[in-house]
């Protein structure tokens, strides 16, 4: 029997969907090209970077997995955010994730069509490139109004799908690892150690989305802490597995543009570029199919608030899901998609992310001190020391961003208070009027 939430969501997203969604989420197209960067900077200690950066990573991943474990309900970060500072500072928060999200999903969507021109060139063709863009945005759509739980059966099947051929290329690569490799490449120094640190913390990122949904899981305070930490763990083993490979097995590694195609067509000739290549594909298809999952449901969150227009907040009689915002949300997708002009504004979603943290990591000692705060379920050890070090983090990294990415997101969030303030105003001109009551005599 269906689980029926207070806001008409259906309960369905099982724990191991959500530990499937976490790897979904973070693995995307990114670890098919990282490595060599990674090498140019850190030589033989590039798998020592992939370890730090993992560890710096859970000390933020523990603060989202003690906040997420007080609330069931939908909309994660902004949720979080609006609890703790207040509904202006969550609609803010909520309203940049959407924005990262949607032009997050026109930026993959995009490299879709170029990895496809790989094995098809007319794909890059400017009508195919429109056709195969409509069919993905229609299609993942279609899936995420019919069901939550048919969404996250497809992020299940291309979560495993894009795992094939990255433990295909692991174990097959290992036979020809040459460990006396490791001993070569760039000497370390703490600068370019520093931003292989940086680059591989956006690599291991992502993991924010998975706490969105939490109206639409069975036991969201059991197991999205559950799933963030387990899947970072498999994560990070899978990465440095990679990286072991590429360095064991591709001598230009530092040069290489494509290090996973490169090394398996140097240990298994063509056949095995290609399905690299084809793993690359499933990858960014389920990464698009987790953002449709989630992105639109921070819009659901924010109208059902109360924050935005009381529409967005519907659910399907008969699928129970969002349906207007999913619908809201693909239409401006595909537009971002087709018309290319997100690729200026695709800047902001590193800074928004390192927001979204931030703001859940002060959150955490400011939900410890509330009194009648919902318990946590679950209790990140020195929490505070945890989320300051994570905060610190964040602050390390945003001051590593350029000052033209700070001003989009400073265009953006003026635009979201100039919302936030007219659908305020809006809601108390329209405030319904108390009918008048007869005065008694």
């Amino acid at each position: 029997m269906k689980q029926i939430s207070s806001s008409g969501l259906v309960r369905a997203i099982r724990k191991w969907d959500t530990v499937a969604l976490v790897i979904n989420v973070i693995i995307g197209a990114g670890i098919f090209g990282l490595p060599s960067r990674i090498y140019q900077l850190a030589g033989g200690y590039s798998l020592l970077a992939y370890l730090v950066c993992a560890l710096l990573v859970v000390l933020i991943i523990l603060c989202f997995a003690e906040i997420s474990s007080r609330f069931t309900e939908t909309g994660g970060p902004y949720l979080y955010a609006r609890e703790a500072f207040g509904p202006a500072v969550g609609f803010e928060v909520g309203w940049l994730m959407w924005l990262a999200r949607l032009t997050a999903f026109a930026a993959l969507c995009n490299l879709f069509i170029g990895y496809l021109s790989y094995f098809w060139p007319p794909a890059s063709s400017a009508l195919w490139r429109a056709i195969i863009i409509t069919v993905i945005v229609a299609s993942l759509t279609l899936v995420n109004v019919v069901g939550v739980r048919e969404a996250a059966l497809v992020s299940n099947i291309f979560t495993v799908g894009k795992l094939i051929p990255l433990l295909f290329f692991i174990i097959a690569g290992s036979f020809f690892v040459d460990f006396q490799r490791f001993s070569s490449g760039p000497q370390l120094n703490y600068s370019s150690f520093s931003t292989a640190v940086l680059l591989l913390v956006f690599a291991f990122s992502g993991f924010e989305m998975v706490v969105i949904p939490a109206g639409e899981a069975l036991d969201p305070r059991r197991h999205i802490p559950f799933a963030l930490l387990t899947g970072i763990s498999v994560v990070a083993l899978i990465y440095i597995s990679i990286q072991v490979v590429c360095i064991g097995t591709l001598p230009e590694l530092a040069s290489s543009e494509r290090p996973l195609a490169d090394a398996s067509s140097r240990v298994m000739g063509a056949v095995g570029a290609s399905i690299i290549s084809a793993g690359a594909l499933i990858s960014i298809t389920g990464t698009l199919n987790a953002i449709m999952l989630t992105g639109p449901r921070v819009l659901f969150a924010m109208a059902e608030q109360g924050q935005l227009p009381r529409a967005l907040s519907r659910t399907h009689r008969r699928f129970h899901t969002p349906y207007v915002a999913v619908l809201v949300s693909a239409a401006i997708m595909l537009w971002l998609t087709l018309s290319g002009t997100f690729i200026y504004a695709l800047t902001i979603s590193t800074i928004i992310r390192l927001i979204t943290y931030a703001a859940t990591c002060i959150a955490l000692p400011v939900m410890r001190r509330r009194s009648g705060a919902q318990p946590a379920m679950f209790s990140a050890p020195a929490g505070t020391a945890i989320s300051i070090a994570a905060l610190a983090l964040c602050g390390w990294l945003l001051s590593s961003s350029a000052w033209s990415e700070a001003g989009i997101v400073a265009v953006a969030a003026i635009l979201g208070l100039f919302i936030y303030g007219a659908h305020h105003l809006m809601k108390r001109i329209f405030r319904p009027v108390p009918a008048a009551t007869e005065i008694q005599r």
